[in-house]
């Protein structure tokens, strides 16, 4: 018999990673270590990474003989502990024996996971989320908690986690569609979990938004592959604390795939209202108020919107490029896609991720702005050298327009009552090289007396309800109430009646919103002609489409989602007596 001789540490030694054994050589007695499986303390060598016992791999000279299976000791290799991961986090379908679960439709009805207990049972808290750990899916994640459970702004939450994550470009776009789906089609999104959850209102709340956004992949995202979707919910309820629930997790999105294509949805003729705000993912109380106002056909229109797809608007800095060059640069850009808005002089955008990052916005040529913003200031009909106050100017788009309309003369005076807005309005117009732009901090219902008759127009755009901008503040919608409504009319009254005192005689004044309610729009301004007759209605400039100018009614014109192809706006051009 050979010698047995100790193994060299040099090469392919043992302990080296990736390292090989020469074949046929037995091996000394294993070296005690304070890792690996088998007894504790001693490092087995039965594993990839140290070879196998024996003259030959694959089998010892005892189970040849014997004709027994090689030792059972679990591989540590770095392919088996994954793929043993795997099989631990996934619900493949099938019973212990492997044979596949299969469920009738009353069967699967009843299968459904109480939330309750399963939370109450674990009580787990949840540590504060690292959202720089876990990709799109758990900036996403991080990005709804805010919306969802802190009452946050779409928008703005989502601009802050992405400050602070390091996403590609690809992930980037993709936590912004599931943040802005998942908010937007939330109560289809609860719909369907229901069929799934008891009790889902007492499931973890973090949980649940991690549910939804899972959810919100599988029913809308078909490039997403249904199996990511379940094994990045998984391990990011892990990964944040939440191991007693990953099981919760994982069953009821194994069953949401199996069994989703037999959920009982709504149809019209159980209810419209229930219908509309369940398919289209709108409150009750605004369905009900939509069809009230403007009947059930043009009604389901405005509540669908007019996106087919996610994009932004953006225009050219007029001061420095034309419409030409400008979508030339557009066409440059490597995985946006661009097309022409209805309006000329806009471009819609989609697949650019943040578009704030992007270096030629940072460069300040160009600007994010709705088409129907853009109206509103065309609507001010602004002339070089003219003085101007923009009332309710942040985050700034109005305000831009019009200085780079006035090709940097005259004065924009640019109001806010939030300083942290007005900041971004500064910031705005240094970004575009804008320099008769004058952001202030201001209550514009307060009177100044100094300013009275001195300014040649006003522009107002109003807090208002923003129910005709849904699909780009699509948590606006949970936010409504009657009370809050009424609050808003009471602030817009007060608002007009302070700011109508500056303009000069013959001077212009711009009221508009962002929505589709006649009492925030129409009524609103005739009440304030009825305490004004000092101003008259006035004609909206040729610079708007002559199509929608055909549109305005006696008060103003009012613009459609979903009918007119743009966002919901209200737009009334008054003008004061001589």
């Amino acid at each position: 018999m050979d010698q047995i001789k100790k193994p060299s540490n040099k090469g392919q030694g043992a302990g080296k990673k990736g390292g090989r054994r020469p074949q046929g050589k037995p091996f000394s007695k294993p070296k005690t270590r304070s890792f690996g499986p088998g007894k504790p303390g001693v490092r087995s060598f039965g594993d990839k990474r140290s070879g196998r016992v024996g003259d030959k791999p694959g089998r010892s000279e005892r189970s040849k003989k014997e004709g027994t299976k090689e030792s059972r000791r679990p591989d540590t290799s770095r392919d088996a502990r994954s793929n043993r991961d795997k099989n631990r986090r996934f619900d493949d379908g099938r019973d212990n024996r492997g044979n596949a679960r299969r469920f009738s439709n009353s069967q699967s009805k009843s299968r459904r996971f109480d939330a309750s207990k399963k939370s109450a049972g674990n009580n787990v808290q949840r540590p504060p989320a690292d959202p720089l750990q876990g990709g799109a899916r758990a900036a996403a994640w991080e990005a709804l908690d805010r919306i969802l459970i802190d009452d946050g702004f779409t928008s703005l939450s989502l601009s802050d986690v992405m400050r602070s994550v390091r996403l590609s470009p690809r992930d980037k776009r993709l936590c912004t569609n599931i943040v802005y789906t998942t908010v937007e089609k939330l109560n289809y999104i609860d719909y369907a979990l229901n069929h799934f959850l008891k009790d889902a209102d007492n499931l973890d709340e973090h949980i649940r938004t991690l549910l939804r956004l899972s959810a919100c992949q599988l029913l809308f995202m078909d490039r997403v592959p249904e199996s990511a979707v379940v094994n990045e919910a998984v391990k990011l309820a892990r990964a944040r604390g939440y191991e007693g629930l990953t099981g919760l997790v994982n069953a009821v999105l194994r069953s949401f795939l199996r069994e989703s294509a037999i959920i009982a949805w709504p149809e019209r003729d159980d209810g419209l209202v229930h219908y509309l705000s369940i398919i289209y993912s709108m409150p009750e109380k605004l369905v009900e108020k939509f069809i009230d106002i403007y009947g059930e056909e043009q009604a389901e229109e405005i509540i669908k919107g007019n996106r087919s797809h996610r994009y932004v608007t953006v225009r050219p800095n007029k001061m420095r490029h034309d419409n030409a060059a400008f979508e030339q640069m557009l066409s440059k850009k490597e995985g946006w896609r661009v097309e022409k808005a209805q309006l000329d002089g806009c471009w819609y955008v989609s697949g650019a991720g943040d578009i704030a990052q992007d270096p030629d916005f940072q460069k300040g040529r160009f600007s994010v702005q709705g088409e129907s913003s853009v109206l509103a200031a065309r609507a001010v009909d602004a002339q070089t050298g003219m003085m101007v106050l923009d009332c309710c100017a942040a985050p700034g788009g109005k305000t831009a327009y019009l200085a780079e309309t006035m090709e940097n003369t005259g004065r924009v005076q640019a109001w806010d009552i939030h300083p942290h807005r007005v900041e971004l309005i500064g910031k705005n117009a240094e970004r575009l090289r804008l320099y008769n732009v004058r952001p202030m901090v201001r209550d514009a219902t307060q009177l100044r007396d100094h300013m009275v008759d001195t300014m040649d127009a006003v522009i107002l755009d109003a807090p208002c309800s923003g129910t005709g901008v849904l699909g780009d503040k699509p948590d606006a919608k949970y936010r409504y109430s009657d009370e809050k409504v009424e609050e808003l009319i009471r602030l817009q009254a007060s608002l007009l009646d302070t700011c109508c005192a500056y303009i000069k005689p013959g001077g212009t004044l711009v009221y508009a919103t962002c929505s589709v309610l006649p009492e925030e729009n129409g009524q609103q301004v005739e009440a304030f002609l009825q305490r004004h007759p000092e101003f008259k209605m006035d004609k909206l400039p040729d610079s708007i489409p002559e199509r929608l100018r055909l549109k305005s009614g006696d008060y103003g014109l009012q613009i459609l989602p979903g009918i007119d192809r743009m966002e919901g706006f209200f737009i009334a051009r008054m003008v004061k007596d001589a």
